[in-house]
């Protein structure tokens, strides 16, 4: 089984070599990873570091500009080749050591979706912002009456799904929202679905946190038009 690793990048010099080798060192039996590198127009040093590590990916594409993190995704998945993809961000909130753990229940149950999740008593979960907690519990709450499912940590990173639940070139968003489309795209096409505990080493803003809390109107409102107003 051939799994695609996404990772999308945007100004992660100072992190995205030690992601990569983190992923590398994964070793899954019966799994082979393809890794495909999606610079989203970085202004540092991330398109240099990347290009003197080539080893260190299968794919390495690079935006001309900076059209934010929908973009690269959707670059990404466009030249994957996996049976699922698997997303990885190129900061170091998510654990590659996790891998083994999220495939699990597709080795052992035929899971063609696995949403890794952080409130599931993982070992370590670092505390960070009350109110992004709220927002999370919101959003997964919502989603969950929408799709008649029972997840707990539905705007995790970590989300494996079978490559063929998913026509890229249906995806209508490009902002922070695009994880809910997807998520609401697969979910709605798969019949085994499982959710998993992973670890969460959660960044500050002064470390590089992206995500504002006006992003959750954006995604409530996917939420919405995805369930009733489906693109596909």
């Amino acid at each position: 089984m051939k799994v695609s690793v996404i990772m999308p990048a945007y100004n992660e010099e100072g992190t995205i070599v030690s992601v990569l080798e983190s992923v590398g060192a994964q070793k899954v039996d019966g799994v082979e990873f393809e890794v495909v590198v999606v610079d989203d127009g970085s202004r540092d040093n991330t398109v240099g570091v990347l290009e003197q590590q080539p080893h260190l990916y299968s794919k390495f594409i690079k935006l001309p500009q900076n059209r934010g993190k929908g973009a690269a995704v959707k670059a990404g998945l466009g030249a994957a080749t996996g049976d699922y993809i698997l997303f990885q961000d190129a900061d170091l909130e998510y654990n590659p050591s996790d891998y083994k753990t999220l495939l699990f229940p597709i080795q052992k149950f035929g899971a063609e979706v696995v949403m890794g999740s952080r409130l599931m008593a993982p070992p370590y979960t670092r505390v960070s912002y009350f109110w992004h907690k709220v927002g999370n519990r919101l959003i997964t709450l919502l989603f969950n009456i929408l799709n008649n499912t029972t997840f707990t940590d539905v705007y995790s990173c970590y989300l494996m799904y079978r490559r063929p639940l998913l026509d890229v070139d249906k995806l209508q968003t490009m902002g922070w929202d695009q994880h809910a489309e997807i998520l609401t795209k697969v979910v709605r096409g798969a019949k085994i679905i499982y959710e998993v505990p992973i670890t969460y080493q959660g960044r500050t803003y002064a470390e590089g946190k992206k995500i504002r809390a006006h992003h959750v109107l954006e995604v409530l409102y996917t939420m919405f038009r995805e369930r009733f107003v489906p693109s596909q």
